[in-house]
């Protein structure tokens, strides 16, 4: 098939939906599609396009004023049409809800062609961490009234999928998220990297991986931390990843190291030199940090929503009541005291063993397939007029 993706965020920046989206268009690539790739024009080398996609279509971006490295697309209906009335796809999947993936929705409706959308990112709570929880229902109305536009709405877990089918977002089917166990394994644990973190031998590496925001509850991580620290005094805790509470979350505990912005091996390398990954976001539709943790061999404590309640088993870590701060603190501890850390990391890592990525790819195809099956309806002008 010719397939387009349409993202408002896309490697390099590194986030849960541009590594998701990247994955979706290698594995369609592997497996023979043409996929074309539209998002918004990123800064400098970042232009280069996708080196598996067929082409690659860039348009007008600004950036995110709680999100400076991350760019928003601007409304390009009238540019959508005029590249899919040429090279028309058999279906589009639009991974972001922002006006660049309005634009898509309205243009592929105008010229009859079959959309998917994704719900990656629960932007109603992100409203209430950053202090506008008085824009939490208008943001959930809008959320609806989007995804009711495309012909399917994908999200990662069951449990999701039934919250958005009683909230009456339409069809909404379960597709899986995967992990590369090949590049996220436990042999690449590095003790010359523990050693730099002022880890002796034995003693417990603690890390979190993710953006370093409000959003992520990162106060409980510390508390935690600190809970396990006064049993383990040589533990130390790994902090990867960068964001705007960075400088305050330093400030107030030098001891923390913090790594930075990690990609490729180098990330892989952080997570396998670990012992344990604290997780206490809230916010997650999904938490692909935590698939790649397990499949690094990292023991994971994790609310039990998402990722966690799909794949965390008390063998490899622990999954706490959503919302009881206490227990998650008592989880880490006990986890952290009284674990067989060499049988909790092969179980973490057998827990996503399967996951592979071109099945879940293959899986994603079968369903832009299922809804480019011949349709009735044909395109008319005045329904491309109404898109512009």
């Amino acid at each position: 098939m010719r397939i387009a993706i349409v993202s408002e965020t896309y490697p390099p920046e590194i986030n849960g939906v541009a590594l998701t989206v990247s994955g979706l268009v290698r594995g369609l690539a592997a497996a023979g599609h043409r996929v074309q790739v539209v998002r918004p024009r990123q800064p400098l080398a970042a232009d280069a396009p996708a080196e598996v996609a067929e082409s690659t279509l860039l348009t007008s971006g600004v950036r995110l004023p709680m999100y400076p490295d991350l760019r928003v697309g601007l409304p390009s209906a009238r540019r959508l049409l005029a590249e899919w009335r040429t090279r028309r796809p058999d279906a589009i999947y639009v991974a972001t809800e922002g006006p660049l993936g309005y634009s898509a929705l309205r243009a592929a409706r105008a010229l009859a062609i079959p959309a998917a959308s994704g719900f990656h990112t629960k932007f109603d709570d992100f409203a209430r961490h950053y202090g506008f929880g008085w824009l939490a229902p208008a943001v959930t109305g809008y959320l609806r009234r989007f995804h009711r536009r495309a012909q399917a709405t994908l999200v990662p877990t069951a449990d999701l999928r039934d919250t958005l089918a009683r909230a009456g977002f339409g069809n909404v089917l379960q597709l899986r998220r995967a992990v590369d166990t090949t590049l996220f394994d436990p042999a690449r644990r590095d003790t010359a990297l523990r050693a730099s973190w002022g880890l002796a031998d034995g003693a417990l590496g603690v890390i979190h991986v993710g953006r370093i925001a409000p959003e992520k509850n990162l106060a409980l991580a510390v508390r935690a931390f600190r809970a396990i620290q006064a049993q383990h005094p040589h533990a130390r805790f790994v902090w990867v990843g960068d964001g705007p509470a960075r400088a305050t979350l330093a400030a107030q505990n030098p001891d923390f190291i913090f790594a930075g912005v990690q990609r490729g091996a180098e990330l892989a390398r952080h997570y396998a030199s670990a012992d344990l990954f604290l997780f206490p976001s809230l916010t997650e539709t999904f938490g692909n940090v935590t698939l790649e943790a397990l499949a690094s061999g990292v023991p994971t404590i994790a609310f039990d929503y998402g990722a966690a309640r799909e794949h965390l088993s008390d063998a490899c870590g622990r999954r706490v009541p959503f919302g009881n701060a206490d227990a998650f603190v008592q989880a880490a501890c006990a986890f952290a005291a009284g674990s067989d850390r060499e049988s909790a990391r092969a179980a973490a890592r057998a827990a996503v063993a399967t996951l592979d990525p071109q099945a879940v790819a293959n899986q994603f195809a079968a369903v832009l397939a299922g809804l480019a099956a011949p349709r009735a309806t044909a395109a008319s002008p005045t329904a491309e007029r109404s898109a512009l």
